[in-house]
């Protein structure tokens, strides 16, 4: 990272040792070490009194550590996102071949185990929801280059853009489409129950 460089670098300008920056700025010779060798990171008080100490700007200070933090903060939220979409369609999947034999066998108290697991479901979607608007993921292609941590280019971008308000409707339909299916099958189920 560059902030171990700038450290470094104006500590020696200033001719302090380590030991002298680390009395300064209220940490251990030790942390300074850390924090060059690049083993540590700055809190962000710390960062605050080096850039006083240093009499430089914050920005000048963390040069070139603002994109691999973005880097970091992307590579969380697409591992985030992969293992909350993988979660999400893994008990979809189970809510709709467990409703059948849920029913069946266990009558009312399968409804409401299946219930449950269908509010899960339903909790989870919401979670990908959250993730796809926080990330401004919408298309297919936006959520595949995410979850794979790449980027569309512009003109990509821009098609995926005028393709979100037919996939709104879809996704309307596509809802309410399940919708009718599950209580289809749940009416049918029912009657055979009775």
């Amino acid at each position: 990272m560059e902030i171990s460089t700038q450290i470094k670098k104006y500590r020696n300008t200033m001719e302090l040792s380590q030991e002298e920056l680390a009395e300064k700025i209220y940490v251990t010779r030790q942390t300074i070490s850390n924090w060059e060798n690049g083993k540590s990171y700055p809190d962000i008080h710390s960062l605050l009194l080096l850039s006083s100490l240093f009499n430089v700007s914050l920005d000048q200070l963390i040069k070139g550590d603002i994109e691999i933090m973005k880097k970091e903060i992307n590579k969380e939220e697409v591992t985030k996102f992969n293992k909350v979409s993988k979660l999400f369609t893994s008990l979809f999947v189970a809510s709709i071949i467990a409703f059948i034999p849920l029913v069946v066998f266990l009558k009312i108290y399968g409804v409401v185990i299946w219930a449950i697991l269908y509010l899960v479901v339903l909790g989870l979607a919401f979670k990908v929801e959250k993730l796809k608007k926080n990330n401004d993921i919408h298309t297919y292609k936006e959520i595949v280059a995410f979850s794979e941590g790449k980027h569309l280019d512009e003109i990509q971008e821009q098609r995926e853009i005028g393709k979100r308000p037919y996939q709104a409707v879809l996704k309307v339909l596509a809802g309410a489409a399940v919708g009718i299916a599950i209580a289809a099958i749940a009416v049918i189920i029912i009657g055979l129950v009775k």
